[in-house]
């Protein structure tokens, strides 16, 4: 099957031991796919890394910003730079390999009769997660328990970071006023494209914790999550 042209966002901040190899394997898997990688001003020269990669070759695009400036805001600026361009799919994909790059055309194909696509973890009660220790997938599932409860958002999934988007659902979001960040942005912009009436669908993934490099989770973007789904629900977010 053929695809349209894609765009592949992968946010880094200190992902030096990651980013190289993370980049050969998305563009392995289909001729469609390109790689943005977005930079928070990483220290240990991940950037640096990214924009030698760009000089040779023309699937690999970088942004450099500042300082960190938070994972909800590093896709909303890869996806106004994809909008700008004339990419027809655009993912949303971990610098990790916690979401594996084997699954992007799986994705893809999903995307033929949906407007976003989901990588799930819990998908049909089953969990699919490697490495994580008991209080971090306690916490995952939960917020996902409540998420589906509060929002009635159908989806199993709503906080992982595996996601497809086709162009016309970001067209449908107002980028310039998401706010949120983490587990937040990832409720956030699927609750809005399912409010909208567009397709929603989920695939399994197995998701494999890092085994290289920091995991970047905090308990405050958790907190946020918490009050986040509330506002949705209530439509004041």
């Amino acid at each position: 099957m053929e695809f349209p042209k894609s765009l592949v966002i992968v946010p880094t901040y200190n992902e030096k031991e990651n980013i190289l190899l993370i980049i050969s394997a998305i563009l392995e898997q289909n001729a469609c796919l390109e790689v943005l990688v977005v930079d928070d001003g990483s220290p240990d020269g991940t950037g640096d890394m990214v924009d030698e990669l760009t000089k040779a070759n023309p699937r690999v695009h970088l942004i450099r910003r500042k300082g960190k400036m938070g994972l909800g805001s590093a896709y909303v600026t890869g996806f106004k730079w994809a909008l700008e361009r004339d990419y027809e799919r655009v993912f949303e994909m971990d610098a990790d390999f916690s979401h594996a790059p084997t699954d992007l055309v799986r994705f893809l194909e999903a995307a033929e009769d949906a407007d976003l696509v989901l990588g799930s973890r819990y998908q049909n009660h089953r969990i699919s997660v490697v490495n994580w220790d008991l209080r971090r997938l306690i916490l995952s599932y939960g917020a996902n328990v409540y998420t589906r409860m509060v929002t009635r958002l159908p989806v199993s999934d709503a906080t992982g970071g595996f996601k497809c988007f086709r162009r016309e659902a970001l067209q449908a979001l107002n980028l310039d006023k998401m706010k949120s960040d983490g587990y937040c942005f990832q409720i956030e912009t699927t609750f809005k494209i399912w409010k909208k009436g567009m397709r929603v669908k989920e695939i399994p993934i197995v998701f494999t914790d890092r085994t290289r490099g920091t995991s970047k989770m905090s308990g405050g973007i958790i907190s946020e999550a918490f009050f986040l789904v509330l506002k949705l629900r209530l439509g004041l977010a």
